[in-house]
């Protein structure tokens, strides 16, 4: 091997027939990818794989010494047989059988002493366990003094694996990439490395492959994980810049608008929180080019009315705002907001409008051809200053006259591809951006995921917002369950309200739904997720008889699900019994009680989300998480956290935990399929703030990386095309 780069076909270097089972299994093409396939653990001399916990069927990796190798011959075909005894350091002991011809070459390299890595298929012959012709690689050295020494201190790399390709093959293949003819020339500027104590790329590939000891280890794990977290960092930096070069139109703040009409008209004060957020945002818009701002906030912060403002801006410099919003309940909520919030400066045209007033227009999937009709007419001739909408503001058929803002709520449920065709609806520049979340984002993921775009915090509550009071309602505790019902009961005769959540709508509504379909299920589970139309009948009759009840899920026509919501609104039902379309976006201050059944179905997030509905007026509210899962189940433990926390951000970092990031550079919100490797967003954020530093001080001093053709030629190798085209489109 002559004169091999990371960049180079991987054929060159490990064969056609290992190739092909690396690109299948896990999409390797260069032998940079195949250097990039980290051992996932590491075993000492000795070890070998927890015998006691083998089960039959399961393929194991074990590492551990012979200790006992017999050759016998047997009456029928194929008249060999080879026993071989492997002992782990605790004595544990499992058998390895060889038959016919493999006989002779493992009788001749597993002798008694040597250390070697077996793999197999675990299986029972007579009650025993052992492992049929495995796969085996001799480690060399024999069981002297000196042996045990050596190999005590060196960790032996385990490699993610297939039945095709097990970990000493993949080991073999690595060991062979990194040989003599490997061109590593490093493309880390050495002035980074010094600062930031770093081992050449060289030194730190033979270190995560082949370690001496710990501290070779750390030294690698440590340097491959700053590359992960600079190329990101680097990358979003570029975009940063390529963004601060694109024109928009500016539309400054004005005195005598819309804006300012909307502040003196506002019947409670602003938080400072919404006061300094809305002056970034104002700037932003003031400015020659697009504005990119993530505006993240806990639930009932008081986002909607900061957006608000910063579209008012934009009208009265004769543009057009559209709010872009996840479903069509909550993009009714807020088309019912924004026209409640103002008042006649939202009625031009009519008799009580103001001078200067605007419209605001809705437009949804499934509203009549008529309605429809209206609210394109609306966007299109710039009648409407606001347009409210879901996904069919995206179609292609919808125009703007002037679309100068764009504002996604809860951006992390639409896609790169549905953001990014809406931003091509403006003709000769692009639109200013600003999206929003109610999920608290961790501070590293803002940093990584969104560190192309300006961050704005509402940490702040407005005033009047209550306490949530939180509690589990456990399976081994029978009595909270007839105690909840028996709390929504005294909430309604105070003339409070409820909402009662389920994972399901049920078959009654015509089959599973998309928006619960799927749901993971137990293992041992002895029923499906509780359905809204199964339990109507239940709350009708024994358990809330008596009460108001109404009925709300995606199943529904959009003016039945519209209408359901304005009665819960208006106080005219008690209970509203619903799937998960009451999320987001949901706001009746008199509702005091959020009932989640089933709550172990929900994510961190959602059941955050749903606790949020409720305690928005000035009256206490009462979140009960109702689950049948035993008290060691892990979804236990995270109703639990749910429960002994209201502060989101830290919840945020539980969910991140349990669900993992996902792929940051690409389609996947979450898995185990990833652009990083050994970075975790929830763990290495020095590690990640470090190399936005030095990503931002490296274009600082040479915008364009035209001084550092190697770091610009490792940068397009980690941000493969489909990579920086999900960049380009986020």
């Amino acid at each position: 091997m002559v004169g091999v780069t990371l960049a180079d076909d991987l054929r060159k270097t490990v064969g056609d027939k290992t190739a092909k089972v690396l690109k299948s299994k896990w999409d390797m093409a260069t032998v940079g990818d195949l250097l990039r396939h980290y051992p996932r653990r590491y075993v000492r001399h000795g070890e070998l794989t927890d015998l006691a916990s083998l089960t039959e069927g399961e393929d194991v990796t074990v590492v551990g010494r012979v200790v006992d190798s017999r050759q016998r011959k047997i009456t029928k075909r194929p008249f060999q047989l080879l026993e071989v005894t492997v002992e782990d350091a605790t004595g544990r002991r499992i058998s390895l059988t060889f038959f016919g011809t493999g006989v002779h070459k493992a009788a001749a390299d597993l002798q008694s002493g040597v250390l070697a890595m077996i793999a197999g298929r675990v299986g029972l012959y007579r009650g025993k366990v052992q492992l049929t012709h495995p796969d085996y690689e001799v480690i060399p050295g024999r069981a002297t003094a000196e042996t045990v020494e050596e190999y005590a201190a060196r960790p032996i790399p385990i490699y993610p694996a297939t039945k095709d390709l097990p970990s000493w093959k993949i080991k073999k293949a690595v060991e062979y990439a990194l040989g003599p003819g490997l061109d590593l020339a490093d493309p880390m500027p050495a002035s980074v490395l010094g600062r930031r104590g770093l081992v050449p790329l060289g030194a730190a590939l033979e270190g995560i492959h082949r370690p001496k000891d710990d501290d070779e280890l750390r030294a690698a794990r440590k340097r491959l994980k700053w590359d992960e977290a600079f190329y990101v960092q680097l990358a979003l930096a570029l975009r940063r810049e390529a963004a601060a070069d694109l024109p928009a139109t500016p539309r400054p703040d004005r005195a005598d608008g819309l804006r300012a009409a909307f502040d003196a008209a506002l019947p409670f004060t602003l938080t400072d929180g919404q006061v300094e957020v809305g002056a970034e945002i104002s700037a932003d818009l003031a400015r020659a080019h697009p504005m990119h701002r993530l505006l993240q906030g806990d639930v009932g912060a008081g986002k909607t009315v900061v957006a608000l403002r910063a579209m008012l801006q934009v009208v009265d410099n004769g543009g057009q705002a559209a709010l872009l919003a996840p479903t069509e309940v909550l993009a009714q909520q807020h088309y019912r907001s924004i026209l409640s919030l103002l008042g006649p400066l939202a009625r031009a045209g009519q008799l009580d409008g103001v001078e200067g007033a605007t419209r605001v227009a809705l437009l949804t999937g499934s509203q009549g051809a008529k309605a429809k009709r209206a609210a394109l007419l609306e966007a299109a001739s710039g009648g409407a200053g606001i347009v409210v909408g879901t996904h069919a503001l995206i179609q292609e058929h919808v125009q703007f006259a002037d679309l100068g803002l764009i504002v996604v709520d809860e951006q992390h449920r639409f896609g790169v591809e549905q953001r990014d065709a809406l931003r091509e609806k403006v003709a000769g520049g692009r639109p200013h951006v600003l999206v929003m979340t109610a999920t608290p984002i961790p501070r590293t993921v803002a940093m990584t995921v969104f560190g192309d775009l300006d961050t704005s915090v509402l940490a702040q509550l407005p005033a009047g917002r209550a306490a949530v009071a939180t509690h589990v309602v456990p399976p081994e505790k029978p009595a909270f369950l007839a105690r909840a019902w028996q709390r929504i009961r005294e909430e309604a005769a105070e003339g409070r309200q409820a909402y009662i959540v389920c994972p399901r709508i049920g078959d009654d509504a015509g089959g599973r739904a998309g928006e619960e379909e799927d749901l993971p299920r137990e293992e041992g589970e002895a029923r499906p997720p509780l359905a809204v139309m199964e339990l109507l009948p239940l709350l009708e009759g024994e358990l809330l008889r008596g009460l108001r009840i109404d009925v709300l899920h995606g199943r529904m026509h959009p003016d039945d699900k519209d209408a359901a919501m304005r009665r819960f609104a208006a106080g005219e039902t008690d209970v509203l019994l619903a799937t998960t379309v009451v999320e987001v976006g949901v706001d009746v201050p008199n509702a005091t009680v959020m009932m989640i059944m089933d709550a172990d179905r929900f994510g961190v997030s959602q059941l955050h989300q749903l606790r949020g509905r409720v305690g928005r007026g000035g009256l206490p509210g009462l979140c009960l998480l109702v689950t049948d899962v035993p008290a060691d189940a892990p979804a236990r433990a995270r109703l639990e956290a749910v429960a002994s926390t209201s502060d989101g951000f830290e919840l945020s970092r539980l969910d991140l935990e349990q669900r993992r990031e996902g792929d940051i550079l690409g389609a996947a919100q979450s898995g185990t399929r990833s652009t990083l490797r050994l970075l975790t967003l929830q763990y290495d954020e020095p590690v990640i703030s470090n190399a936005r530093k030095e990503a931002s001080r490296l274009l600082a001093e040479d915008p364009g990386l035209a001084g550092h053709p190697e770091v610009r030629a490792a940068l397009e190798e980690f941000l493969t095309e489909d990579r920086a085209d999900y960049l380009d489109k986020a």
